[in-house]
Formats: C-alpha cells, structure tokens, sequence
C-alpha cells in the first residue's frame, strides 16, 4: 500500500498536503455513497487501494451509529475505534488479503500500521463533520449503514 500525503493534525508518517487539495481522505468521503453500492471495483494502482480500505473503515464506522448516538458520543466511539488493534494485509482476519501484498518486513508493517492509524483518525474527525450536522445523524448518510462495499467488511 502506498502513503499518500494527507490534510491531518494527527501524527504519523504521512506527508502533509496543501490545505487547498483534496486528499484521498476527501475522495473517499465524497465517493463513499456511490461506492459503497459497487460489488466490483477494478484497481488501477496503489491510491485504489487505500480508497478501498478508507471506504470499508467508512461502512464500519456507520454501523458503529446504529444507535444514533450524539455528536460528541459519536466522536468518542469513533476515536475508540480508530484507535483499536486492526488486521493489516497478509493477516488471517484482513477481509482482503487477494487484494493486498503483505508488508515485506516488520519495519514495513510497524510503518503501514501507524500509516493506517494516522488515515483512520483523521477520517473519523471528517466523517463526524459531515455526518452530524445539528447533533444529530443525517438520514442521507445513516441508510448506507447496512450496505457492504464489495460484500465485505472490517
């Protein structure tokens, strides 16, 4: 998986973006919808990958708001589950380990671990953003809880 630079106050061992770009964080926010529809997606390179795996930790987070917690509850679940230990690709619980080649060494894998915290903290600031406009979830982005993007999941 390749490290894309990113908009992000959280450490880690991305490259900082210009503010004025969209990063891979906001194309996957702004595809996640019609994306999440799609049971193929054809890979044309590395950034496609990341996007995948943004856009299935997108479908997580969703269905961690089942219970249409408020905002600043939102928040905490989210970080909780940005935060948490996560399967990367060449582990037995990583749900795309076809799509993915393993870290060549464990300096490799301690980096896309932190590269990966640092994309999964920053996203869920982003999503609360859009997701919880007067404290409450927007219904345009809650019925796309149930939905699994390439019939997988986190």
């Amino acid at each position: 998986m390749v490290l894309l630079p990113i908009k992000t106050k959280v450490r880690g061992p991305a490259t900082p973006a210009p503010p004025s770009d969209d990063d891979i964080i906001d194309e996957a926010l702004d595809l996640f919808r019609a994306n999440c529809l799609f049971r193929n997606f054809e890979i044309k390179g590395d950034a496609d990958r990341v996007l995948i795996y943004l856009i299935l930790f997108i479908s997580d987070c969703l269905n961690k708001l089942i219970k249409n917690p408020s905002r600043k509850e939102a928040l905490k679940i989210l970080n909780t589950r940005a935060t948490d230990h996560f399967a990367l690709p060449g582990e037995p619980m990583f749900p795309l380990n076809a799509l993915y080649a393993p870290p060549a060494n464990r300096n490799d894998a301690d980096l896309l671990r932190q590269y990966l915290g640092q994309l999964r903290q920053e996203l869920v600031t982003r999503l609360v953003d859009r997701v919880y406009v007067d404290d409450k979830p927007s219904k345009w982005w809650m019925c796309f809880q149930k939905r699994k993007f390439m019939n997988k999941s986190l």
